[in-house]
């Protein structure tokens, strides 16, 4: 299941988040990479550690937490710390499959990284190439969005960054272990979230069917919840 939420950041908020970024050093990104990842991996990021990162990646938490699509789409239980990566000119990320298990060093944090997310801070004008590319069942899906969006899609899944020929992608990239585990049953309470909040559209909250039907949701949620 791969989702695209929009307006997770304001414009204003990537404004501000370019500047503070473009004031500071990058590393190579190979630093968090696994194994396999750092043959195929080169760009730039934050280092991880960093009160810019740091900062920057609480205030992102903050908003998808007070997201409502983000939240029924990946009900999670722990959000990595987010990181910052960009890409200039013949910069890519080679087809890789994230790591099973990332741990932050600061906090103690080890997560099971049920679902990879990138957030875009570029605007899709501002540079060619760059695509991220996600490989599922169903084929090969290709995402660029407008800066302040991101996109959520499953960890498992083979995906690459392509080679960056004119300008500078830059996006927070990061993983959460959601509380239901089973990526199949996730998606079904998903899209039976979206079917109740379409039915609250039509008829009401406190309807019968709607209150039947948000009572099977959480009871759901119950019986496969990790917590």
């Amino acid at each position: 299941m791969l989702i695209c939420v929009p307006d997770i950041l304001s414009k204003a908020d990537v404004k501000e988040f370019r500047a503070v970024m473009d004031a500071v050093a990058w590393e190579d990104g190979r630093s968090t990479a696994g194994a396999q990842s750092a043959m195929v991996k080169k760009n730039e990021q934050l280092p991880p550690n960093g009160d810019v990162s740091r900062k920057l990646g609480e205030r992102v938490v903050r908003a998808l937490a007070a997201n409502s699509l983000f939240v029924s789409a990946a009900i999670p239980r722990h959000i990595f710390p987010p990181l910052f990566n960009r890409y200039g000119a013949g910069q890519h990320f080679g087809v890789h499959v994230d790591n099973a298990v990332r741990g932050d060093h600061l906090s103690g944090m080890r997560i099971r990284t049920d679902l990879s997310v990138t957030l875009f801070l570029s605007e899709p004008d501002e540079y060619d190439g760059g695509e991220l590319i996600v490989e599922d069942y169903y084929g090969s899906h290709e995402v660029k969005l407008p800066a302040g969006h991101l996109v959520l899609y499953p960890a498992t899944s083979l995906h690459t960054v392509t080679r960056i020929t004119r300008g500078l992608r830059v996006a927070s990239f990061f993983w959460l272990q959601s509380m239901i585990r089973d990526a199949h049953a996730r998606s079904m309470i998903f899209d039976l979230d979206n079917a109740i909040q379409g039915l609250v559209g039509r008829l009401s909250r406190n309807d019968p069917e709607v209150v039947k039907l948000t009572g099977i949701y959480h009871n759901l949620i119950r019986y496969w919840a990790e917590v």
